[in-house]
């Protein structure tokens, strides 16, 4: 690098402390903090604040003298009433000058905002938050695909990467102006921009009982490291597991789920357990024409991509079960991978 101490002098590589410290201080940025909070269902907590039209993750300015994960836990307890360890990142991003609308006598520098996991609260934790008055308006817990809805473009962007972040599970991502400059695979199908498909139906492990009848059947498809296959929507990231008309010959029972409410009269939603030996080539699907992406997944972040209510953690539970029956191991958390076709997976 070649600075000068003075406009008058040649450049050269030395300079003095107090003009160098002079030049970094003329490229100061904001630094800003935020944190990213679940309940069990995978909805986010937002807060409707009062100084803005729009909604904000808890969080704000980064004090002088304080690091970004030491002013998220400030925040949380300034905003929310909550005290809490802040140490996981999910994403920082640089938001340029032109990255957000702010008035020219604002001389906005540009900030780089730093996310943090909050982590998943229970219904105790959210008991305890006390929003701060005067402040706060009002914190709700929504779906992933209505935050575009509800925040600006870029905190919108923003939050919903450090979600797919939080699911691939390998740390904190960094953007540019809400954007990854590595897209993932949940990146690239936008995923949690539609709504997540709701089953909010209670888990039966075991055979089904004779009688009720079949309308639908999705597989839990484990490969040889423990990881599952899932179908992704290219456009919006909607999740299905494979399956859908039940067939005569499948075995491999699971379990099933009870709904009470479908149009045709009540019926059974069977899943079922197979390894999975080989996939060809993508095909589209015959019921819907779509042609989806396909994902090696664990079944944790399988659950993360739909919304299963408090019945997921018992079919969780029994798919650890028939993995360990197969004899395959519990698979590591890892990015998703894409499934091309014609890969051997056992």
């Amino acid at each position: 690098m070649t600075t000068t101490s003075a406009p008058d002098e040649p450049p050269s590589v030395a300079m003095t402390d107090e003009a160098y410290g002079a030049l970094r201080a003329s490229a100061a940025l904001w630094v800003g903090t935020s944190v990213l909070i679940t309940n069990q269902r995978g909805q986010i907590l937002l807060q409707r604040v009062s100084y803005r039209p729009t909604c904000l993750l808890p969080g704000g300015a980064v004090d002088t003298g304080e690091s970004p994960a030491q002013g998220a836990a400030r925040e949380l307890e300034e905003e929310l009433g909550v005290r809490a360890s802040v140490t996981r990142g999910l994403a920082v991003d640089w938001v340029s000058p032109a990255g957000r609308t702010t008035p020219s006598t604002m001389k906005f520098p540009g900030e780089l905002l730093h996310v943090f996991d909050g982590g998943v609260w229970d219904e105790d934790q959210i008991a305890s938050i006390r929003p701060a008055p005067g402040e706060i308006e009002d914190i709700e817990f929504v779906e992933p695909a209505d935050l575009p809805g509800l925040m600006s473009p870029g905190d919108a962007r923003r939050a919903l990467c450090a979600l797919r972040a939080r699911t691939n599970g390998t740390g904190a991502v960094l953007l540019e102006d809400g954007k990854p400059l590595v897209p993932t695979l949940l990146d690239r199908v936008n995923a949690f921009t539609r709504h997540r498909a709701t089953h909010h139906w209670p888990w039966h492990e075991g055979p089904l009982p004779a009688g009720i009848p079949v309308r639908q059947c999705w597989g839990w498809l484990f490969a040889a490291d423990g990881r599952v296959l899932v179908l992704l929507d290219p456009a919006n990231g909607a999740a299905c597991l494979p399956g859908g008309a039940p067939e005569p010959q499948d075995h491999g029972l699971l379990g099933y789920l009870p709904d009470e409410h479908h149009s045709g009269g009540s019926c059974a939603r069977v899943r079922m357990a197979a390894t999975l030996t080989n996939v060809g080539p993508s095909r589209p699907d015959p019921a819907t024409g779509q042609t989806y992406v396909r994902a090696l997944a664990t079944p944790e972040q399988v659950i993360e991509l739909f919304d299963w209510g408090s019945s997921a953690a018992d079919q969780l539970t029994a798919v650890h079960r028939a993995r360990a029956r197969l004899r395959l191991p519990r698979a590591i958390r890892q990015p998703l991978t894409l499934v091309t076709g014609d890969e051997v997976l056992r």
